[in-house]
Order: structure tokens, then sequence, then C-alpha cells
């Protein structure tokens, strides 16, 4: 049994998978409760941030809570594209393409809808709903949340990460993350090319 586990291992340990975050990635969280937020404002009022921000006063937060405990929301946002055309890069690269979400503790529900997102808008690619990105294997992972990437890179110290260039994670750099900020996807092929032919044990620079 022992032999079966190391082999399985080794053998994930060559595959190139690209892992690939959901919300603000593939996944246009900011414009669906941006949107919300605006159907709950008064006249003039401001409506918030669209991400997650500790500046936004309580009820903003509350408001935020509200939408996203909504039967249905998660599962009817919208398409990320630069998610989507970083994607169509990886697998015509030839990585095996799998999506790994962070599934809110508070929120149940929003595990099934993204399960049901993933089906609608990416057939039956594998689906991995965690509460630790860093327990999960790939040679590249597409997130734009710099703690996740940061957790990741913890136990994947040779990985590439591409993170999708928002507002939110500017401030973040390390010399593992390439930024996609939609006009430089020839930097993110030679990086992902990098990382494909890189092998185990050896470590690349990416930028």
């Amino acid at each position: 049994m022992l032999m079966v586990l190391q082999e399985r291992r080794k053998k994930m340990q060559l595959d190139n998978i690209a892992l690939f975050d959901m919300d603000d990635t593939i996944v246009d969280f900011d414009i669906g409760m941006l949107r919300e937020l605006q159907k709950m404002a008064a006249p003039g009022e401001f409506c918030g941030h669209s991400h997650y921000s500790k500046d936004d006063p309580l009820h903003i937060r509350a408001r935020k809570h509200s939408i996203m405990r909504q039967v249905g929301w998660w599962r009817n946002l919208p398409r990320k594209r630069i998610g989507f055309q970083i994607m169509e890069i990886a697998s015509a690269m030839g990585f095996e393409i799998h999506i790994l979400t962070k599934g809110p503790s508070t929120k149940p529900h929003v595990w099934t809808e993204k399960i049901e997102w993933c089906k609608e808008h990416l057939g039956d690619t594998p689906v991995t709903i965690t509460q630790d990105k860093g327990l999960v294997y790939g040679k590249v992972l597409v997130d734009d949340y710099p703690a996740y990437i940061e957790r990741w890179l913890k136990w994947r110290p040779r990985g590439l990460v591409v993170m999708p260039d928002t507002v939110h994670n500017r401030h973040f750099d390390h010399p593992n993350v390439v930024r996609a900020t939609g006009e430089n996807f020839d930097i993110i092929e030679a990086a992902m090319t990098l990382a494909a032919k890189r092998p185990p044990g050896e470590r690349r620079i990416f930028k």
C-alpha cells in the first residue's frame, strides 16, 4: 500500500497542473458585488468598495454579508475575462487545469454554488474546495489574493504564481509571482514555460 501511495505521489509531482482560483480570478466577484451594493445604496450614498475592505463602515460590511448569503448569488456571478485568457494559455501549453477555491466556513451553501458555477462554465474540470490552499499540489497557481498566495508558496517554494492585477493586491510583490495586467500574456507564457519544464527539486527564476 505504501509503495502505491509513493508512486501516485511521484506521478503527481511530475504532472503539469495549473490551479485556478475562482473569486476575482475566473469569476468577477467585484462586478457582482458592486451591482448589488448600488441597488442597496441611497441616492448619493457611498456604496462601499466592491472588494472586502477594513475601511468599509459597519453597515456596508453588513450589506456585503447579506448579499453573499443570498441563495443563487454566487452561482450567477459573471466570468472574469483575464482569468479565462490565462486558462486558455495554460491549456494550450498542455497544463492540466484544476480549480482551487476557498469555501467560506460561515456560508455552507456557497460550496454547492461554486461547484454549480464550475459545472456550467467549465464542464468536468476538477474542482477542489478547501480551507487551506497550501495543501494542494500544482506547478502553477493563478490567484489574486496575497494571503492565499503566500500560504501556497510556503509549501511550494519553487512554484509559479500568476496574479491577476487588482486594486487590492498592488502592494504585493514576490520573486515567484508574475502579475497579469491583460497586456503581458507573452511574459506569462514565458514564465509558464519555465514552470512546465522545471525538473523536480530545481528552482527557477520567473521574473
